[in-house]
């Protein structure tokens, strides 16, 4: 899996190229890093500072280098810029189950670019990957999230209660979930 995770591939929808992210996406990550809005509905803080957005990415960057992350950088085909990533936070190869988030600037939201790419990652998962299970959660007032969600195919299993502590206080998660039979029986 390492060595897979190692060459991520590239994708492209309709409208994204899915890629890995490098130096020149610093400036595009800290715009919709730095937006309040986008970062109320994560586990991690707005970026203050460009000097956020960097060590950020240079967990990431590390991450490539050792196989570990499987990350992807969305970049909007039709301006060439970073608008979000997304990636599968956690793979279990036991289990062959892994979780994916995302998160994407204001301004492309509604839009139907975060789809496309989770459709893509699911794609890769199950396929590629021979995964049986792909997760996704959110934070319960995350509607946003949660319609992307449902709209690639995954099935409401419950709320985690307590299940984060980020932002100083612990927070209620949703969950979903698509399995390999669901998935290529709506193939």
């Amino acid at each position: 899996m390492n060595e897979l995770l190692k060459g991520l591939p590239h994708f492209e929808t309709k409208h994204l190229y899915l890629r890995k992210i490098n130096v020149d996406d610093l400036s595009d990550m800290f715009d919709y890093g730095s937006n309040a809005n986008v970062s109320k509905h994560v586990s991690w803080d707005t970026h203050k500072s460009l000097a956020d957005t960097k060590t950020f990415m240079e967990i990431i960057v590390d991450g490539y280098e050792q196989g570990t992350k499987a990350l992807w950088g969305l970049e909007l085909k039709a301006t060439g810029k970073l608008v979000g990533t997304i990636d599968f936070v956690t793979i279990q190869v036991r289990h062959r189950k892994a979780e994916i988030g995302y998160v994407l600037s204001e301004e492309c939201w509604g839009k139907g670019y975060m789809t496309e790419a989770a459709e893509r990652i699911i794609s890769f998962g199950f396929e590629a990957l021979q995964l049986e299970r792909i997760q996704a959660r959110c934070f319960v007032e995350n509607h946003g999230s949660e319609r992307v969600m449902e709209k690639v195919g995954m099935s409401f299993e419950g709320i985690m209660r307590n299940a984060m502590f980020a932002k100083e206080k612990f927070h209620d998660l949703k969950m979903y979930a698509l399995v390999s039979e669901d998935y290529f029986r709506s193939k």
